[in-house]
């Protein structure tokens, strides 16, 4: 059975987590292949500008927060809402164009064909690619440094353990208790921590990427911030590891 016909079995979901996201979300929208997918949905923040109307407009599932409760929180909606519609395969991609969404048939092909759980959009192919695509160089040492250590203590061989492109299989979404995570932008370390730890394969591909200035992107000040916190979720796995301590986000 080809790819094509293992996709009509399986409801394969897109998942946005938007806050101000009206510039660039009808051009994402769009670069989605439409038979890629079965359904789109959008999570938003608390925008105080016109997403949910243009999200609206072009047809997509909308889910707003009543108040700003964070890209961790946001996820955790996004996850919840995907699997009470039936997914089973999610796809989570950012809204601001930075992720080229046309590998979306490409990277849901590995967990078609029971290849990986998770898969992850890699932006660093090569050194010379991501900085010219505009990744700033601070951002570029910064994920160089905690990737190696990831893939070193989680014993993975990730490009880029980063990315806001992911693809999920339904029963990494129904396993790992993501519900106990952050709010805060560590959940996506936290999520990919919980991937290994419960056993699940996790692989990456290319994805061209865009750094321009409505590309949702955070600061230095809080980017230091989510450097010390991954540090700390790496410390936290190999204490769980070690049995000498339990984190509720390892429960099962």
């Amino acid at each position: 059975m080809n790819i094509s016909n293992k996709k009509k079995l399986k409801k394969i979901i897109a998942v946005m987590p938007a806050f101000n996201a009206e510039s660039t979300l009808e051009k994402t929208f769009h670069d989605i292949p439409k038979d890629s997918v079965d359904e789109v949905i959008l999570i938003d923040d608390a925008s105080t500008d016109n997403t949910v109307e243009i999200a609206n407009k072009l047809g997509i599932t909308v889910i707003k927060h009543d108040k700003n409760m964070g890209y961790g929180k946001n996820q955790k909606t996004c996850y919840d809402t995907a699997l009470s519609m039936g997914a089973e395969i999610v796809i989570m991609i950012h809204p601001d164009y930075q992720y080229d969404s046309r590998v979306i048939p490409y990277a849901s092909g590995f967990i078609l064909t029971g290849i990986c759980d998770v898969i992850l959009g890699s932006r660093i192919r090569t050194r010379k690619e991501t900085l010219n695509s505009g990744m700033p160089i601070y951002k570029y040492i910064s994920n160089r440094f905690l990737t190696i250590i990831e893939n070193f203590i989680l014993g993975q061989n990730v490009g880029d353990f980063h990315s806001g492109f992911r693809v999920y299989n339904r029963n990494v979404l129904e396993t790992i208790p993501y519900t106990n995570n952050s709010n805060d932008f560590v959940f996506d370390t936290e999520f990919l921590a919980q991937c290994v730890y419960h056993g699940f394969r996790i692989g990456d591909i290319p994805i061209p990427t865009r750094y321009f200035d409505e590309a949702s992107s955070i600061n230095f000040k809080r980017s230091l911030k989510y450097g010390f916190q991954t540090i700390l979720v790496m410390l936290k796995y190999l204490i769980q590891k070690t049995g000498l301590f339990k984190f509720k986000i390892f429960k099962s």
